[in-house]
């Protein structure tokens, strides 16, 4: 080969030895990564093989030889060595193969290949009993086969053509082998029974379940504190039988550490070494078989190694082989050694390996080292791997000339793969697939064959095969004849002494068996003395107890097999579930709805339901809440689930189980139970699939149930033992407290509501394109009378129609009866559809349908009879009592549970009789709008109960006379409102339907019912009649606490229908439990009534009465504020929740308990602002920083001064570590200081932000600090290293707060751009932007629970955000001042908020809000303006929106919203077709009334728009700018010109009556006059000493007035410019003044709270609106024909229209409707003696300005 070097070889080697020496080199070749040690490797190898090939002279060895020749040359070519190459293959090919005659087995034996063991398989039919697993095993084996005509008997293939078409059969067998694994889990004993049953089906188990099998072994042996023999030989017969693609990596490495763990710790003497060696070996062939690489070679593959050569040891052959076997399968799984690393291994650590040597070794002459190599291979087969290499080394070592010895204290011996080792797995897959034949050649003509080690593998194999009665008896004999061979014939398999003492081993096993009897005797006398004294002593000893693996034990009777089938079949009541849940949906219309994730979000958050639903199944969280109003298609987006869910069901999956909450009986306890029991499982079923099942449950009406109770955990689900559930549940809106999510969410281990694991959807309405669709769904499944375009039609004409169609069932119900209510030739415009009318049709339409049916049915004759007469007497009017008498019943009887179940032998002469037995109900009951299943009966939908009932209460058609059983009571009239008492007498005449003692309202309370109280309130604006009967019923309980029932519910229906108590005479009523929230109650006489737990949230009552009432248990929706001496700059919860501390801008902390909220301590010091506080984690001291650049430590308790720390500049926030131990500040000096509380020593200084630090906070875990700046970043902070991590932009302005969650992954931040932003604190970004706040944004805080933020600022506001999706869920209302501070209560029920208006607010969240959403503005009204028409008032304000009112009523008609910030101005035009409006956010807009649109956008002023006016032609529309300008723009071009001459803000403008001139009023005290032709200034009108800000034109225009910021208003001659009068008397600032229609009279707001009209002429003051609420920002007036009302807009967002009414020269002004915004007014209320007022309403109620002091 023309190799460089000349290598030394010891003398005497063998052939054999020859040639393992050249194998290692060539392996190491292989390995090495230089070509120059490659070449130098293959050198060794090719002289080793040269001199085994002169050593073997046509022995043996020699077809090994040329293997390797060949081997070499491949090696060498592929190294780029062609030459080399080609001169190795030319001696492999004079070497030959050898010439040898092989052994030669007789022809009988194995003659040809046979079919695999029969299992007897017996083919059992569908749903039949098993006999034992192996029948299990055949089936499942079958069901894989994919081409049964190849390789099946004719019985399997039949069985397997049936089986394939009967999907449950092939389900059934699949869960049985399933609940095989799982009965096999649970057995306690796992004895080798049990053991021997579930290791037959590992090949055909599924991965999940295979997958437990194997963990449930492993667990088995590592926590047996004896090894279990047993689970060893199940674990490697589960191993040796599992599917290839089954055995992992991870699990097969796992299971290795675990039994090496095992081995290390077994004595070696211990009898558990053949088993554990066994398990090892098949652990390590399925690693070999998977390719597991990067077997750790420290851990596991030295420890291994050198255990399997302690082995080899042993005097017991079979532990010998069994031990070489272990380790050539352990060769060949692949370790993670690099090859240098082996090469510096091998070099330097082989001998310790054969301690047996090292004496020899150390001698130098390496030969006396490999003369005991004939000793060693003596003892054992396969011991030649630990010399050869050993050998291998000292050549190397020799060679190299280094001395050896230093290496002898460490090293491991590696023994070279060795052929036999495959040769055996290769003959396990001939024997397992019957190819017989085939591996008798391969036996006789494997290279390896004169190998101890193999031949002992063969007669193992040969073994198995005799002693499994499983192979025919030929098989068998053959195998043992095979036995026979291999022992008699020495010259071609040798004398291996272990492998005849095997042989005969196993022979004397088999004795049984006649023909192994016979070859036992006859082996007596074969071969010489020497073999045959081996023989006798051998079976004088008697035979070793070595294991002969065969197929598992006959196993006739099958404990897990018979466990499993003696369980319950749940799986074939689950399919049949399946089939009837399926089977029944219904063909009806359905539109995937869309919501949104909170009842406070926005509706343009919009989502798909479905899609959240199925995100939310795929999560950990346990309950969903889908809300929505009645009608919104909650059962059926239910129904529609369960159907998705059951069409992707598999098994194991979970299992949907849909529960009509109302048909349970009592669900609050046994849910699931009850629900499987009417689904027909049995008792047995049931505890199966409580055990073992998992479910999703779909928990339809949880209204309909009228529970109140948390279902999930009153039925402890998914508690240890119970049922493991994700719940759907669907509710009303309308249904649920304030408090709603406590009935839902899953508690944690501290019995605390988790709101992580819920999670909610609020179903939207219908957009307009979901309206189309649901359209033209209708019309293709029903017969509908009118196309597509006519519904459209309606719906655009009808102006009430497209409101109530975005509700599903309300469109359903208005496409079945549209057709019949109209002629699409009428005027649809004028036609007014409500809720109820749509009803009425519904049902007339639904009983007039089922008479006809009905009269074309096959009736009886005595039905017929039955039907005839109802006919006669009017069969819709007798359904529709049916209907009625039912509904009560059902209220009456079930308390409103919907569902009627009924049983005849359980029922009869119960209240069910009079509807389930007789004749004449029975048929009603089939008319009438009712469903049934089984034995439950209900309405079609919940709201048609409901509908029922109201019926009952009052319906319209029912004109029945009554008299009047006693003179009516007198009260004292309202001021003249549809909605008030006007034209209200009760006297002795004949009235339609008096109050009757019998009606639901009597004797069961409403108050609740939401959809009931629906309908009624519609009824009341119908029903004229109604109203007077509702009104009775209050009057009648002045008298009789008989009525008070029915008296709450009147009031509260009326209350909801809109109906103001204006000066009412309501002394004496008792109405106990009524809802009076939002009711307007101004100057009403409540003395002495019953108030006792009414709801009096949101209510006006102002100047109310209520002296000497009984008010145990009212409530007001609101905490008392805490009143401040100055400015509130901060407030802190201390975290033990009992005390709340209070910043001012005087200096002063004030300490509050929450008990009571009484002040225990004030803090004070030299100082003048206290900016921020804060109190430590354990409530035990109080940080707040001043403006004296220092942070002050208090001790809350004792009030004294613990220290102090200095900044530079003034310090502007301070945070506690979570621990307390550490402060941090930050300061207008630009850094964040740290402080250890202890010694108040400053350890740290954070510099980096290039202005001044605002503020400063600690993650939860305390080891990073979050700081924002006027620099407009937010810094995250590493406390530990003290440095910048990660800066996070994105804020335009200056963030003024930052707080991290309570999980720490997340932060906000406050900012002066007015949003607030999320950040992921992992990556820096900014996850969400809020918008929501008008102007800058100074403080955010997160609930306790992090799923809400809190923020406030100059808007005055307080918002609550969701945090998920970022939409508002709450706007709090009532702060006169910016809030600088909000912080949630530590139970997360209570927001407080400190504002400069000098107040702490409390918010009960819990409860909702402090002002609940309504109509009204949400923040002060800064215009009202009347229409020219005379039909609505318009109004705008501070949030953004203009309103427009109906003049009459006070309804709401329209939002017009658009304006990015606050609207201060608006103006009809002429024609009151058009609005114009002006907004903060500097621009002037038109808008068109009717339609509700934007117009145009006008765009040109620097500064906020204070005012507008349109001109008297309607052209052109006038504008007034804190720019300092009035700008005219034409409203046709756009075009504008500017009138400058005002030194400071415009705040008011105002046209003259003739349009020539307008006026305005500026923040620089004048009011100027200016010619609209020229724009020049004509008047200068001087007087005024502080800013005007409002000036009025009067009708004559001779006159102008102007209101002004000095408390005055002035009248001006217009000609002159004379101030003509000077009007005084209000206390504070005046906002408005306005005209009325004939100029005498002149009204004014102001900021005092009241409202003055004055006598033109006179300057007299002829009437003071006091008692206000807050301050009057805007007034106008209308006149009618017979009277004058006056308009205001207030500071509360209230816009308020009164009654003006001339009494000789003064003016008597009642209030005539409230358009309110939900705030409690109680200003001017006398509460005189009333009883059973808490100490907190008193508090809070005197805050309000009430008069009057209590009683007990």
């Amino acid at each position: 080969m023309g190799f460089k070097g000349v290598i030394v070889l010891p003398r005497n080697l063998s052939a054999q030895q020859r040639l393992d020496l050249a194998n290692v080199y060539l392996e190491n070749a292989c390995k090495a990564k230089e070509l120059d040690v490659a070449l130098v490797l293959c050198h060794d190898a090719e002289v080793s093989l040269f001199h085994a090939g002169k050593a073997a002279k046509n022995q043996p060895p020699l077809e090994g030889i040329a293997t390797t020749y060949i081997a070499l040359g491949r090696l060498l070519e592929e190294r780029g060595c062609g030459t080399m190459a080609n001169a190795i293959r030319k001696k492999a090919d004079e070497m030959g193969p050898s010439k040898q005659t092989q052994p030669n087995i007789s022809a009988h034996i194995f003659a040809k290949n046979v079919p695999p063991p029969a299992t007897g398989f017996k083919p059992p039919e569908a749903n039949e009993r098993l006999d034992n697993m192996q029948q299990l095993a055949d089936c499942l084996g079958l069901l894989e086969v994919s081409d049964p005509n190849d390789v099946l008997e004719p019985e399997a293939r039949k069985w397997l053509e049936a089986i394939k078409k009967d999907t449950d059969e092939q389900e059934r067998l699949k869960t049985m082998a399933t609940e095989v694994v799982r009965a096999f889990k649970s057995d306690v004993l796992k004895d080798h029974k049990v053991i021997a049953e579930v290791v037959c089906l590992a090949p055909v188990l599924s991965k999940d379940d295979f997958k437990k099998l194997l963990q449930e072994f492993y667990s088995g042996i590592d926590h047996s504190g004896l090894l279990d023999v047993h689970l060893l030989e199940g674990m490697a017969r589960l191993i040796q039988g599992a599917r290839t693609e089954y055995l992992e990596s991870d699990d097969l490495v796992k299971i290795l550490e675990l039994l090496n763990m095992r081995l290390q710790g077994t004595d070696q003497e211990s009898s558990h070494h053949t088993q554990l060696t066994l398990v090892v070996s098949h652990v390590l062939d399925a690693m070999a078989d998977t390719h597991v690489k990067n077997l750790n070679r420290e851990t596991l593959h030295e420890p291994l190694s050198a255990y399997f050569g302690q082995l080899k040891k042993s005097s017991d052959p079979y532990l010998v082989y069994q031990a070489a076997y272990a380790h050539q399968a352990l060769l060949c799984v692949p370790d993670d050694e690099t090859l240098w690393q082996e090469t510096y291994r091998r070099a330097g650590k082989v001998i310790r390996g054969v301690v047996g040597l090292v004496g020899a070794v150390r001698s130098v002459d390496p030969n006396k080292f490999i003369e005991g190599f004939q000793d060693i291979q003596k003892g054992l087969a396969g011991a030649v791997d630990f010399v050869k290499n050993a050998y291998d080394n000292v050549v190397s070592l020799k060679e190299s000339g280094k001395d050896f010895v230093e290496y002898l204290s460490e090293g491991l011996n590696v023994s070279v793969k060795r052929e036999w080792y495959s040769v055996l797995r290769g003959s396990d897959i001939l024997i397992r697939d019957g190819d017989l034949a085939t591996f008798r050649k391969l036996v006789c003509e494997a290279s390896c064959r004169s190998d101890p080690a193999f031949q002992w593998g063969v007669c193992q194999r040969l073994g198995e095969i005799a002693v499994n009665p499983r192979w025919d008896e030929n098989v068998r004999e053959d195998a043992i004849a095979f036995l026979g061979e291999l022992y008699r014939e020495d010259a071609m398999w040798g004398q291996q002494a272990s492998v005849r003492e095997w042989i005969l081993n196993i022979l004397m096993q088999l004795v049984h068996v006649p023909v192994a009897k016979a070859l036992l005797e006859n082996l007596k006398t074969d071969g010489d003395n020497k073999k045959r004294s081996l023989y006798d002593a051998y079976v004088t000893k008697g035979p070793a107890s070595y294991p002969l693996q065969v197929a598992p034990l006959e196993m006739a009777s099958s404990l897990l097999l018979d466990r499993v089938q003696n369980r319950p079949n749940v799986e074939g009541s689950i399919r049949l579930l399946r089939k009837r849940r399926t089977n029944g949906h219904s063909s009806a219309v359905y539109i995937p709805p869309q919501a949104k994730p909170g009842l406070q979000a926005t509706d343009n958050a919009r989502f798909s339901l479905m899609d959240k639903v199925n995100e939310f199944l795929t999560s950990d969280q346990k309950v969903f809440l889908v809300l929505g109003d009645s009608g919104a298609g909650k059962s059926m987006f239910n129904r529609e689930l369960e159907l998705d869910l059951w069409n992707s069901y598999k098994k194991g999956s979970r299992i949907p189980l849909f529960i009509n909450l109302a048909a349970v009986d009592k669900p609050e306890h046994d849910l699931v139970a009850k629900q499987l029991r009417k689904a027909e499982f049995t008792d047995p079923q049931i505890r199966e699939l409580k055990s073992n099942y998992k479910f999703i449950l779909i928990c339809d009406g949880y209204d309909e149930s009228q529970q109140t109770r948390n279902l999930y955990t009153s039925n402890g689900l998914n508690q240890p033992d119970e049922w493991d559930v994700q719940m759907v549940i669907s509710c009303r809106t309308e249904y649920l407290g304030a408090d709603y999510r406590a009935r839902f969410q899953p508690i944690d281990r501290n019995q605390q509501s988790d709101s992580l694991l819920f999670q909610e959807a609020v179903i939207l309405p219908f957009s307009p394109n979901q309206i189309q669709d649901y359209i033209t769904q209708y019309i293709s499944i029903r017969q509908s009378l009118w196309p597509l375009e006519d519904y459209k039609t309606a719906l655009e004409k009808i102006p009430t129609l497209k409101e109530l169609v975005r509700n599903p069932f309300l469109m359903t119900v208005s496409l079945e009866v549209l057709p019949r209510m109209f002629d699409l030739d009428q005027n649809l415009s004028a036609a007014h559809v409500t809720r109820v009318g749509l009803y009425d049709h519904f049902v007339e339409q639904w009983l007039e349908r089922s008479k006809r049916r009905l009269s074309e049915k096959g009736l009886t004759p005595q039905s017929r009879a039955i039907f005839e007469r109802l006919s006669d007497e009017g069969f819709a009017q007798n359904g529709i009592d049916f209907m009625k008498r039912l509904a009560v019943a059902i209220y009456k009887e079930q308390g409103g549970k919907s569902m009627v179940e009924y049983t005849q032998f359980l029922d009869e002469k119960s209240w069910k009789d009079e509807f389930f037995i007789r004749k004449d109900r029975q048929l009603l009951r089939e008319a009438c709008p009712l469903i049934r299943n089984g034995n439950q009966h209900r309405f079609i939908h919940r709201s048609l109960l409901e509908y029922g009932l109201a019926l009952a209460i009052f319906d319209p058609h029912d004109r029945r006379k009554r008299q009047v059983s006693e003179p009516a009571l007198g009260r004292r009239g309202s001021i003249s409102s549809i909605m008030s008492f006007e034209g209200y007498e009760m006297d002795t005449a004949t009235v339609e339907q008096e109050p009757d003692i019998s009606s639901p309202l009597v004797w069961r309370n409403f108050v609740s019912d939401h959809t009931l109280l629906h309908f009624l309130e519609e009824r009341v604006r119908l029903e004229p009649l109604f109203k007077t009967q509702l009104l009775d019923y209050i009057e009648y309980s002045k008298k009789d606490k008989k009525w008070r029932k029915a008296a709450a519910n009147a009031i509260t229906i009326l209350v909801r229908a809109g109906v103001q108590f204006i000066g009412q005479d309501l002394q004496g009523i008792q109405i106990p439990g009524a809802d009076l929230s939002h009711g307007v109650f101004d100057s009403a006489h409540l003395q002495d009534a019953d108030l006792r737990k009414v709801n009096f949230r949101g209510a006006w009552l102002r100047q109310t009465n209520m002296s000497g009432a009984q008010m145990t248990g009212a409530q007001f929706g609101e905490l008392p504020s805490l009143t401040e001496e100055g400015k509130v700059y901060s407030c802190a919860y201390s975290p033990d929740g009992n005390l709340i501390a209070v910043g001012l801008d005087n200096g002063s902390v004030n300490l509050y308990t929450t008990s009571n909220w009484e002040r225990i301590r004030t803090l004070n010091g030299n100082w003048r602002v206290t900016s921020y506080i804060v109190f430590s984690p354990k409530s035990d001291q109080i940080a707040f920083t001043c403006d004296d650049c220092k942070v002050r430590l208090w001790d809350p308790e004792t009030g004294s001064l613990q220290y102090t720390l200095s900044h530079t500049n003034w310090v502007r926030c301070v945070a506690y570590s979570p621990k307390g131990d550490q402060i941090a500040s930050a300061s207008g000096d630009k850094v964040i200081r740290l402080w250890i509380v202890v010694s108040a020593a400053c350890y740290q200084t954070l510099s980096g932000h290039a202005k001044e630090v605002s503020c400063v906070a600690y993650s939860p875990s305390g080891r990073q600090l979050a700081s924002g700046s006027l620099d407009r970043t937010v810094r995250l902070w590493n406390i530990e290293k003290g440095e910048c991590s990660r800066i996070l932009s994105g804020h335009t302005d200056i963030v003024w707060g930052i707080v991290y969650s309570p999980q720490g992954d997340q932060a906000a931040s406050a900012s002066h751009d007015s949003t607030v932003r999320l950040w992921d604190v992992e990556t820096g970004e900014c996850s969400r932007v809020i918008n929501g706040h008008s102007s800058a944004v100074f403080c955010v805080a997160y609930s306790p629970e992090g799923d809400q933020v809190a923020s406030g600022g100059l808007d005055a506001t307080v918002r609550i955000w969701d945090v998920e999706s970022g939409h508002g869920r709450h706007t709090l209302t009532g702060h006169g001042g910016t809030v600088m501070k909000v912080v949630y209560s530590p139970n997360g029920d209570q927001i407080a908020s400190g504002s400069f208006d000098k107040t702490v607010r409390l918010w009960n969240i819990s409860a909702g809000t402090s002002n609940s959403v309504s109509n009204g503005h949400s923040l002060e009204v800064s215009s009202v303006k009347c229409s020219p028409k005379g039909d609505l008032i318009a109004s705008c304000g501070s949030d953004r929106t203009i309103r427009l009112w109906d003049v009459d009523t006070g309804t709401c008609r329209g939002i017009l919203s658009g304006h990015e910030n606050s609207v201060f101005g608006i103006a009809f035009s002429p024609q009151g077709d058009r609005i114009a409006s002006g907004s903060s956010d500097k621009s002037v807009r038109l808008w068109d009334v009717e339609t509700r649109e934007h117009l145009q956008t006008f765009a040109g002023h620097g500064n906020w728009v204070q005012c507008v006016a349109y001109s008297l032609q309607g052209d052109t529309v006038a504008s007034a700018s804190d720019d300092k300008t009035v700008k005219l723009w034409d409203v046709t071009t756009g075009h504008h010109k500017t009138f400058g001459s005002h030194v400071d803000a415009v705040k008011a403008v105002a046209y003259s009556s003739n349009g020539a001139h307008i006026a305005t009023g500026s923040q620089d005290g004048t009011v100027r006059i200016w010619d609209v032709g020229t724009g020049a200034c004509i008047q200068t009108l001087v007087g005024h000493t502080a800013l005007v800000r409002d000036v009025a034109y009067s009708p004559q225009g001779n006159q102008l007035a102007s209101a002004s910021y000095d408390k005055a208003i002035r009248l001006w001659d217009v000609v002159t410019g004379e101030c003509q009068a000077e009007l005084t008397g209000h206390g504070d600032r005046v906002k408005c003044v306005a005209f009325s229609n004939q100029g005498d009279l002149l009204a004014s707001g102001s900021w005092d709270k009241t409202v003055r009209l004055w006598d033109v002429v006179s300057g007299q003051c002829r009437a003071d609106i006091k008692d206000l609420p807050d301050a009057i920002y805007c007034i106008t007036w209308i006149t009618t024909s017979d009277a004058s009302f006056l308009v205001t807009g207030s500071g509360y967002g209230s816009v308020l229209k009164w009654k003006v009414t001339r009494k000789g020269e003064q003016c008597i002004v009642d209030l005539n409707w409230n358009a309110k915004n939900g705030t409690l007014v109680m200003t001017g209320a006398s509460i005189q003696d009333a009883s059973g007022l808490t100490l907190l309403n008193k508090k809070l109620l005197k805050q309000r300005e009430v008069i009057g002091e209590p009683g007990n």
